[in-house]
């Protein structure tokens, strides 16, 4: 009884956490700008194009550090993540060559924050975070809060640095979508998913700039642009839902008539469900479609991680889920491991980083990865 009622409160906040009218991400779409370079898969590129930092300045010496996830050959551009402010080398950051390290001088104009800023007090917020060392809660950041502590660094590094787990092209793995996307023929994607799916935390669901969408729109936009093929996106994501109730949105995928499904969930049921359940419910939901669209091919996703620090979350799920994903894959159904990627910057920098909302929603740079990841597997990372 306690973990349904834990899941029932997680799937009522991360619902309410990004509601919005869609107004806004319509007046938006006409602002971002598409260019390929951003969603090259990272890992197989010797430039990161606007990796996310958050600065953490010590409260006793006044100084502010954040690390990138590779060495630093030369840093190309650093902005804030609106874009709309560009930052120097030597007045407003520091790097040694080699370093993943990045200071702030003194006189700096890049934000910065204190551990403790992070924070606040136990039940002073709308949503309840609690610390998982029990001293008050994370700090919740509803739309762009985040995104706006953030600074986007764009480097070079040298080539083959990232070990962990990454999506790479396997002709074999989705074969009528990708034939499909090399013959210039229409591919139909449907998404279902939680919030992240729905694009919470994504610039442009707030009408602000960048106004980058989230994954699902980059994902096509990058297919369309890359094969020049005609894309088709359905987006039937709904914030605060899990795998259970994605088995019971058969019926609306039908009728999107998709030749690729993403199906994308586990955050929402990371507040207990088994990973014997998650399973079961990911592969009805894909039985139920077949059983109309026999030839349509899936990718399914293993989510980003949640903030390690809530104490909402059962981090141990994570890993669970991915193994559980990657049991259900054979030709036609192909795994985009977001919970390894994730893993893997987590190993070198902090979740402030890369966070949208402080818990559990990816910032800009998240959505990218996740496009990335996703798009892949279909060939569109290849030179």
């Amino acid at each position: 009884m306690r973990i349904r009622t834990a899941l029932r409160s997680l799937v009522l906040m991360t619902g309410l956490m990004m509601s919005l009218p869609l107004s806004a991400q319509e007046a938006s779409k006409a602002e971002w700008t598409y260019r390929p370079e951003p969603l090259k898969p990272f890992w197989l590129s010797e430039v990161m194009e606007g990796e996310s930092v958050l600065f953490i300045r010590d409260e006793k010496t006044g100084e502010a550090r954040a690390a990138v996830l590779f060495p630093v050959l030369d840093v190309l551009a650093a902005r804030s993540s609106a874009g709309d402010v560009t930052y120097e080398s030597g007045r407003d950051f520091v790097w040694k060559p080699g370093s993943r390290e990045i200071v702030l001088p003194a006189g700096s104009r890049i934000p910065s924050r204190t551990l403790q800023e992070l924070r606040r007090p136990a039940k002073s917020q709308r949503y309840e975070l609690t610390h998982r060392d029990g001293n008050g809660e994370i700090f919740f950041g509803a739309q762009l809060e985040y995104a706006a502590m953030q600074t986007c660094f764009t480097y070079r590094h040298a080539a083959g640095l990232w070990t962990t787990p990454a999506s790479k092209f396997d002709p074999q793995a989705l074969p009528k979508s990708a034939a499909r996307l090399k013959s210039r023929q229409p591919l139909s994607i449907v998404t279902l998913g939680d919030s992240i799916s729905a694009g919470a935390n994504a610039s442009a669901l707030y009408n602000a700039a960048p106004w980058q969408p989230a994954y699902p729109e980059l994902v096509r936009r990058h297919l369309a642009e890359r094969f020049q093929s005609p894309v088709a996106m359905t987006n039937l994501s709904v914030g605060g839902m899990d795998s259970a109730w994605g088995l019971t949105q058969a019926d609306k995928v039908f009728a999107a008539e998709p030749h690729l499904v993403i199906i994308a969930f586990g955050m929402n049921d990371s507040a207990g469900r088994s990973p014997e359940s998650f399973q079961d419910n990911i592969r009805k939901t894909i039985a139920a479609i077949r059983a109309k669209r026999p030839d349509c091919e899936f990718i399914l996703v293993a989510t980003m991680l949640g903030n390690r620090d809530w104490i909402r979350l059962k981090q141990e799920l994570f890993p669970q889920y991915r193994d559980a994903l990657r049991e259900l894959v054979e030709p036609g159904v192909a795994l985009a491991d977001l919970t390894s990627l994730w893993e893997g910057i987590l190993r070198l920098k902090a979740d402030h980083d890369q966070t949208g909302n402080g818990v559990n929603h990816p910032n800009d740079f998240g959505h990218r990865i996740y496009a990335q990841a996703i798009t892949a597997l279909l060939g569109a990372g290849e030179d």
